[in-house]
């Protein structure tokens, strides 16, 4: 009689989504790094997986992207390009990817080289021995950035892991692996001004991360202090109530700090006979709460126009057809 005999699962189907920006210079070759593993290949743990498609959204960058993306899906039939109809930033168009793709699986990664696809089938592994819908890239080095942004980059996510949300905010990375039907389901709902990895937190039951080691990019980041800023602020509007209920916290806090700067000048004027000096210690209260209420009305102003946003029906993205094939592209030379 033959023993038990081993269960042969099918293979697992993997989408890939890069969001496209400039990816004029690099990204042929990350698609050709992934064509590696669209036959069938298996991870270091010996599950089968193949990578169905790759889906590029061209975010409407300042250099060739599109072109490029055309010349791609020419190339090989496994991709798919979406086109957005005007650049809404990365998280939008990694939502509008997200949204466009098929398999049961989805890997999103950059288009600038920094991520290994190699590093996909030990993040598999760690999904299926760990049972978790999501597994982001833990980076064993430090990214290929100036060290003054990966300073401000630890500090951001230092600051939003301890006060505003999960602890799951230090391991944000943009090269993750999710359930398909989970990361559908949250760029379904998910609103306008959500920050991607707080969605998923709404929806994930539970995460993972797996070693990755993160390569120079071929290009400079299109990330400066302005998008960094803002890429923090969407991190802190949408993670909830917490920041305001800090704000609050901030008011009783300076409150309680005035009283007792009161009763500090009534102690001094009995016991002493001495007057303090108006003028330093009214500078001073001010200075507070002015300051304390500038940045009050900053976070809240954040989250009306969060709410307004929604209210109006703003959406996070628009999916189009490719230009090039639509009435914009059908132009000609006049004669002369």
């Amino acid at each position: 009689m033959d023993g038990p005999q081993e269960t042969v699962f099918a293979p697992h189907k993997l989408s890939v989504v890069i969001p496209v920006y400039k990816g004029e210079t690099t990204l042929k070759a990350v698609v050709s790094e992934l064509m590696d593993f669209t036959s069938l290949s298996s991870t270091p743990g010996g599950h089968r997986f193949v990578i169905t498609e790759i889906v590029l959204v061209n975010d409407n960058g300042t250099d060739d992207s599109d072109t490029v993306i055309r010349g791609l899906a020419t190339e090989y039939d496994i991709v798919s390009p979406v086109w957005l109809s005007r650049n809404f930033g990365q998280h939008a168009a990694t939502l509008a990817g997200i949204s466009s793709s098929t398999a049961e699986w989805i890997v999103t990664l950059d288009e600038d080289g920094q991520h290994d696809p190699a590093d996909i089938g030990s993040f598999l592994d760690i999904a299926l021995i760990e049972q978790a819908d999501v597994v982001y890239g833990r980076p064993v080095n430090a990214p290929p950035h100036g060290a003054l942004r990966n300073l401000a980059s630890r500090a951001a996510k230092g600051f939003a892991n301890k006060l505003l949300v999960s602890p799951d905010a230090s391991q944000y990375n943009s090269y993750r692996l999710m359930v398909g039907s989970v990361a559908r389901g949250m760029a379904a709902y998910a609103g306008a001004g959500a920050y991607l990895d707080v969605a998923l937190g709404w929806v994930v039951k539970r995460y993972a991360t797996s070693p990755t080691t993160l390569r120079g990019g071929a290009r400079k980041s299109g990330y400066g202090a302005r998008k960094t800023v803002g890429h923090f602020w969407r991190l802190v509007v949408s993670s909830g109530t917490r920041a305001l209920r800090i704000v609050s916290a901030l008011g009783v806090l300076l409150s309680v700090f005035g009283i007792v700067a009161v009763l500090w000048l009534i102690t001094v004027k009995l016991t002493t006979g001495i007057d303090a000096e108006g003028w330093t210690s009214t500078t001073v209260l001010l200075l507070l709460a002015s300051g304390a209420i500038l940045f009050s009305l900053g976070v809240i102003a954040e989250y009306v126009g969060v709410s307004v946003n929604m209210a109006m029906g703003k959406p996070g993205y628009l999916i189009v057809p490719d230009p090039a094939n639509g009435p914009l592209g059908r132009r000609t030379s006049l004669a002369r």
